[in-house]
């Protein structure tokens, strides 16, 4: 694999960063707390990534995840991801996760099923864990059976999720009593 390299920038919800190298995005990291600490656990997930200024391609996906969190359009999808290092089954997942509409939820049922696994929501789940670019993978999207929340392994846990959720009005009325 080439270098990475890494930026951190600001929106609505705080400081996130993208990861990358030439054959595309490899991570996005949510906020942490503060900038530095975004800083620091990009680094962590992504060793050897080199804080840089975003080229172009980067800036284009930067400026649609700000859009995305200030409630406007959902222009994520064509994003070019690198998605090599992962097993058919999660990029499968991922791939159907990134069809799902801004203000649209699926289960984890729903989604394994159209990744042709019925009966793999647990597995589903495990990838939405581990995804390794939340909001251009829209893993907050991706909700427990009957309404319910799931997990959500940024930080600040479902909280974050139903934030995320908020912004781009998805949340059904049920849901909105949990949040």
């Amino acid at each position: 694999m080439s270098s990475l390299s890494y930026t951190v920038f600001d929106t609505p919800i705080g400081h996130c960063a993208v990861v990358w190298h030439e054959a595309g995005i490899v991570g996005v990291q949510l906020p942490e707390g503060s900038a530095a600490a975004t800083a620091r656990r990009s680094c962590q997930r992504f060793a050897g990534a080199i804080r840089c200024t975003a080229p172009p391609a980067v800036q284009q996906a930067i400026d649609a995840i700000g859009l995305l969190l200030r409630g406007g359009g959902d222009e994520l999808s064509s994003i070019p991801l690198d998605l090599s290092g992962l097993g058919s089954f999660y990029r499968r997942v991922y791939e159907l996760a990134r069809a799902i509409p801004a203000g649209e939820t699926v289960t984890y049922g729903e989604l394994a099923a159209r990744a042709g696994e019925p009966g793999a929501a647990r597995a589903v789940g495990q990838a939405m864990a581990r995804n390794p670019f939340p909001l251009i993978v829209p893993c907050h999207r991706v909700m427990a059976a009957h309404g319910g929340a799931g997990g959500f392994s940024a930080r600040g846990g479902v909280a974050t999720k139903f934030r995320l959720l908020r912004i781009e009005g998805a949340l059904r009325q049920e849901v909105l009593a949990l949040g």
